[in-house]
């Protein structure tokens, strides 16, 4: 059976910083719930958080109201706002990265993480310790590692693509030896780990990203503003838009559905460029 983990966070936006580990994966109220984005009907009753609620009134505010009314629900602007989030978190740039870890239990290799985290996870560290195989004599460490540049006169002549090959070859050797452990995402909701764990001290360290509210870039918390406000123009637009006049003293009124419509595919269009452009992390370059 997979095992729930007590996890130890630092600086996650979901726990205490540096804190005891807690087997409780449940959101902060006033935080993003990724497993509940674009997860909501209407008929099961929901509530805004603070952070939904200050993208609401951003909304609603750039639509005219109160001067006018805007023809909009909390859920049609609670689905913009899941949009919006949804785009940012996936490509949420390297400040949003987060550290977490845990310890292994004996012969248990399968263990289950919260939504945010694996949802998001980037790479897993799991050896038994950080310095993987000790450097004593006639080790493979000491044999191919200190020896080689001791007797190559590393500070002398360096070389950095004998340097870079020596890495390349210890880190092959490490896989081949497990000394350094793999790790594999199985249904989007564990991690398993090999070799399996022979003991509870074991450590495995997350590295995963996460948007806090708390601590999001007003520069990216406006992306999400304005992104959530192109969706809200266009459901408003749509539902206008099934009305061509509004019946009224001197002729009615003429509704802007169709205009709002435009307006809001080209604002779409821009913020996906800006996003890509400007917000997403460049792409990783790595030699493993």
């Amino acid at each position: 059976m997979p095992v729930r983990p007590k996890i130890k966070s630092y600086g996650d936006s979901f726990g205490t910083y540096g804190g005891d580990g807690l087997n409780d994966y449940s959101v902060k109220p006033d935080n993003i719930d990724p497993s509940k984005l674009g997860n909501n009907r209407i008929n099961d009753g929901f509530e805004l958080n603070r952070f939904e609620e200050s993208i609401r009134d951003f909304i609603l505010a750039r639509l005219g109201h109160p001067v006018v009314r805007v023809e909009l629900t909390d859920f049609q602007i609670k689905t913009a706002i899941d949009e919006a989030v949804s785009h940012m978190s996936h490509h949420a740039p390297l400040w949003t990265r987060q550290i977490a870890a845990f310890q292994t239990e004996a012969r248990e290799n399968l263990y289950e993480l919260p939504p945010y985290m694996i949802q998001n996870l980037q790479y897993v560290v799991y050896k038994k310790t950080l310095l993987s195989i000790a450097a004593q004599s006639g080790t493979l460490e000491f044999d191919f590692f200190i020896k080689y540049f001791q007797e190559n006169h590393l500070l002398n002549d360096f070389s950095v693509g004998e340097f870079l090959l020596l890495q390349q070859n210890l880190e092959q050797m490490r896989k081949v030896l497990s000394q350094e452990g793999s790790w594999d995402v199985i249904n989007n909701k564990y991690i398993q780990v090999y070799p399996t764990p022979v003991s509870d001290e074991q450590v495995v360290i997350l590295e995963y990203r996460a948007l806090d509210t708390n601590t999001i870039h007003p520069a990216y918390r406006n992306w999400i503003q304005r992104y959530s406000l192109a969706v809200g123009k266009e459901i408003l637009g749509q539902t206008r838009g099934k009305y061509a006049v509004l019946p009224g003293p001197g002729g009615g009124s003429q509704l802007n559905g169709d205009k709002l419509v435009e307006q809001a595919a080209r604002e779409k269009e821009a913020l996906i460029a800006e996003l890509l452009t400007e917000i997403e992390e460049p792409p990783v370059f790595t030699l493993y």
